[in-house]
C-alpha cells in the first residue's frame, strides 16, 4: 500500500513538473528578451521578444513553442506591405488547438512598426488573443490602440527579414480549405520553432 501511494505521488509530482515546463512564465522565467527561432519552408527568422513590456503575451507565445503546437503549422496569410500571419493551422489544415485567451497588452507602448511581431485577435472582442500571431511588413499604426484596443506588440524581427520579404512576393489566393483569399498557392510552412538558450544563441 505505502508502495502505491509513492508511487501515485510520484507521478503527480511528475505531471505537475511536466506542467511547468509548457507554461511560458517558467521558461528562461529570469529572461526579459527571450530569443525564438522560426525555422519555415522558406528560411530562418529570430525575433527578439519584449517581457519587459508584453510578459503575459510572450509567456503565452512560449507556452505554444515549448509543446510544439507551432510546428507543422502554415503561413495562412501574406499581403504584402501590410502583414504575414500564422500559428492557426496545421498542414493538413486543422486548427491549432488554443489555449484560454489572454489579456490584450496592446497598451504597453510598443508600436505596430515594421518588423514587429503581434498577436491577432478577433475584431469584436479586444481580450480574444490565443495561438494566431502576425509580422507587420510595414508601420500599421491603424493597428495600434486609440479609442479603442489594438493589437498588441511582443517582439520584433532581429535577423532574416528578407525572409519575410520574400515571403511577402509569393502568390496568394483563396483557399477552399481555409475560406480565407490571402493564403500562398504554395504552402508556406514554419516547420519548427525553437527557444534559443540565454547564453549560445546558435
Amino acid at each position: 500500500m505505502i508502495r502505491i501511494s509513492l508511487l501515485i505521488i510520484t507521478v503527480l509530482m511528475s505531471l505537475q513538473l511536466l506542467a511547468a515546463n509548457t507554461k511560458g512564465q517558467y521558461i528562461q522565467p529570469n529572461n526579459l528578451s527571450p530569443k525564438v527561432r522560426i525555422e519555415t519552408s522558406m528560411g530562418n527568422i529570430i525575433l527578439e521578444l519584449n517581457r519587459y513590456k508584453a510578459e503575459i503575451t510572450v509567456n503565452n507565445f512560449l507556452g505554444y513553442i515549448t509543446r510544439g503546437q507551432y510546428d507543422k503549422t502554415l503561413i495562412h496569410r501574406v499581403e504584402e506591405g501590410y502583414l504575414i500571419q500564422g500559428g492557426g493551422f496545421m498542414t493538413d489544415y486543422t486548427d491549432v488547438e488554443p489555449d484560454e485567451p489572454i489579456f490584450n497588452e496592446s497598451g504597453n507602448g510598443l508600436k505596430n512598426k515594421e518588423g514587429t511581431i503581434a498577436m491577432a485577435k478577433q475584431l469584436s472582442d479586444a481580450h480574444s488573443a490565443t495561438n494566431q500571431f502576425f509580422i507587420n511588413l510595414n508601420d500599421n499604426s491603424n493597428l495600434d490602440p486609440g479609442r479603442s484596443w489594438g493589437y498588441a506588440v511582443f517582439g520584433e524581427v532581429i535577423e532574416g527579414y528578407e525572409i519575410l520579404k520574400a515571403m511577402a512576393l509569393v502568390e496568394v489566393g483563396y483557399s477552399e480549405e481555409l475560406g480565407y483569399t490571402t493564403v500562398p498557392k504554395k504552402m508556406i510552412t514554419i516547420i519548427r520553432m525553437v527557444i534559443l538558450d540565454e547564453e549560445n544563441d546558435a
